[in-house]
């Protein structure tokens, strides 16, 4: 119920939010949008953008990091909420196990690609830029 009440209100939001924004352009900018450079790239609601390419990948990589750690810890923490309560069910500590087991999996996955990328693109193939 609260899903349905709640996803039309979600998409006024943003779209009053993207109407603003427009308007502020029109207003205080004379319709003319500029952009709002800093240090070396652009800023934006989730803060500075670099524009050199090998910035912005080490840029992106550590936001990408920064989620997968964050979903991982939120599924540990289900798999152990899950294995508290499964009240000695066989097949829920199962479950919990193995969400557990997924979650730490993917967390080690996600930081050995950094260091396999590292090794194939730089060392053995020598892409330019990447170092």
């Amino acid at each position: 119920m609260m899903k349905k009440l709640f996803k039309p209100f979600l998409g006024v939001y943003f779209w009053l939010l993207s109407v603003s924004q427009v308007v502020a352009v029109d207003k205080y900018l004379g319709g003319k949008p500029k952009l709002d450079v800093c240090d070396g790239g652009i800023n934006t609601a989730i803060g500075c953008v670099p524009m050199e390419m090998s910035e912005f990948i080490r840029w992106l990589l550590s936001w990408l990091f920064g989620v997968a750690g964050g979903i991982a810890f939120v599924l540990m923490v289900f798999g152990f909420i899950m294995l508290g309560t499964s009240q000695g069910d066989e097949k829920k500590v199962a479950g919990a196990k193995e969400t557990i087991t997924s979650a730490i999996t993917g967390l080690l996955v996600s930081i050995f690609a950094v260091f396999i990328l590292r090794l194939i693109a730089v060392n053995i193939l020598q892409i330019p830029g990447l170092n």
